[in-house]
């Protein structure tokens, strides 16, 4: 029994570590997909979370890696890093799941709020998930999911806010 046991338990933990390998990438590889230096001390499940989306088109309604728009993306996200359930649209996640914060006060995993058709900048039409130095991950409507700087004239024109989930 003392031997079938211990081979059990090694089988056991062979299939977890080969079941866990792919859930987080090396911080060199995410440093390189994401253009910033990300070290043991970031969140590294945000990043390889978020890599495993990049380049999913973007689908207006769409919550899967067969298509996603920019609320959908920061859904799936927040909950399979965070265990948080967010509201549909930006701007119900706007108005319920954030408490607004200044761009300077901007934390990996804050929300970033846009509006992008020129209309209220009261009602956000856009949000994505910051990272740091500037660098946000978001669903564009034109090339999927994909990473940009806060510091780009098209958002800077369009920044609402910063979000602290709740």
């Amino acid at each position: 029994m003392g031997k079938s046991f211990v081979f059990f338990i090694m089988i056991i933990l062979f299939f977890s570590a080969c079941g866990t390998k792919n859930i987080y990438q090396s911080t060199d590889d995410l440093s390189r997909r994401f253009g910033v230096k990300i070290t043991q001390k970031e969140n590294v499940r945000l990043y390889s979370t978020s890599s495993k989306w990049l380049g999913t088109p973007y689908k207006m309604g769409g919550t899967t890696k067969n298509g996603v728009d920019c609320s959908g993306f920061v859904i799936a996200v927040y909950k399979d890093v965070y265990g948080k359930n967010l509201s549909r649209s930006s701007a119900e996640m706007f108005k319920k799941d954030a408490v607004k914060i200044e761009r300077s006060s901007l934390r990996e995993g804050d929300l970033v709020f846009f509006r992008t058709d020129g209309g209220s900048k009261k009602n956000p039409n856009h949000v994505g998930i910051y990272l740091k130095d500037g660098k946000f991950v978001h669903a564009s409507t034109s090339k999927g999911v994909m990473i940009n700087s806060l510091d780009e004239t098209y958002y800077k024109n369009a920044w609402i806010s910063g979000g602290r989930v709740k």
